[in-house]
C-alpha cells in the first residue's frame, strides 16, 4: 500500500478517533467529577458523611474499573443501541467509552481531592461555608493541577479504548488497523497506524503536562 493510499485512511481514522475521544472525555468529566467528589464528601468525616452511600458508590466504581473494556463494549451493545439507535460507528462508541472511563476518572478525582489541605477545608467549615462553597472555592481550585493530570491520563486511556472499539465497528484508527493492517496483511499500514497513535498520545501528554506546570507556577506566585 502506497502513502497516497494510506494517507486518506489515516486521516479519517485519526479524525474519528479524536471525535470519539473528545466527546467521551466531556461526558466522562461530567459524570466522573461529581462521583469522585461525592466519594470524598460522603466518606467518614466528610460534610455529607453517609457510609452506606459511600460504600455503594465505591462498589459501583470498583466494578466498572475491574471490567475489561472489550467485554464492557460488547455487554453494552443493547444500551448503546437504545441510546444512539445503533452500536456501530464513532458516535455509538461514545456511550461505552464514557461508561467505561467514568469509574476510572472518578477514582482519580477522589485521589486528587483528598490531597487538598484539610486546614483549608476546616477553615471553610468553621466560617459556615456550605457544600457549594467548599467544592467551588476550595476543593476544585486547590486540586486543579491534579485534576488536569487526571484528565490527561483519562484521555490517553480513552485513546486506547477507542482503538479496541474498532474491533466491533467503532471506526477510528483501531478499526483501520484491523481492516487494512491485520486482515489484509499490510504491515506498513499497521506500523503507520501505531506511529499516529503514539503521536496523538504524545501530544496529549505534552499538552496536559504543560497546563499542569502553568497552574503550578500560578499557584506559587498567588
Amino acid at each position: 500500500m502506497t502513502w497516497s493510499e494510506m494517507e486518506p485512511l489515516l486521516t479519517q481514522g485519526t479524525f474519528d478517533t479524536l471525535y470519539m475521544v473528545l466527546w467521551s472525555t466531556l461526558v466522562t468529566i461530567l459524570g466522573g467529577l461529581p462521583v469522585g467528589i461525592l466519594l470524598v464528601l460522603t466518606d467518614k468525616g466528610g460534610l455529607l458523611q453517609n457510609r452506606p452511600l459511600n460504600k455503594a458508590l465505591g462498589v459501583i466504581v470498583n466494578i466498572g474499573r475491574s471490567m475489561p473494556f472489550i467485554i464492557l463494549l460488547i455487554f453494552l451493545i443493547p444500551v448503546t443501541t437504545a441510546v444512539v439507535g445503533t452500536f456501530i460507528g464513532p458516535t455509538a462508541m461514545i456511550v461505552p467509552l464514557s461508561i467505561g472511563a467514568i469509574p476510572f476518572f472518578a477514582r482519580l478525582v477522589e485521589t486528587a481531592v483528598r490531597e487538598v489541605d484539610h486546614g483549608l477545608i476546616e477553615a471553610v467549615e468553621s466560617m459556615g461555608g456550605g457544600i457549594p462553597t467548599l467544592v467551588g472555592k476550595v476543593l476544585l481550585p486547590q486540586a486543579l493541577p491534579s485534576l488536569v493530570s487526571a484528565v490527561t491520563t483519562t484521555v490517553i486511556t480513552l485513546v486506547g479504548y477507542s482503538a479496541m472499539a474498532g474491533a466491533v465497528g467503532g471506526e477510528g484508527l483501531g478499526s483501520k488497523a484491523i481492516t487494512y493492517g491485520f486482515q489484509r496483511f499490510e504491515t506498513g499500514f499497521m506500523v503507520a497506524t501505531v506511529v499516529v497513535l503514539i503521536a496523538v498520545v504524545t501530544v496529549i501528554q505534552l499538552l496536559g503536562d504543560g497546563v499542569v506546570r502553568l497552574l503550578a507556577r500560578r499557584g506559587r506566585t498567588a
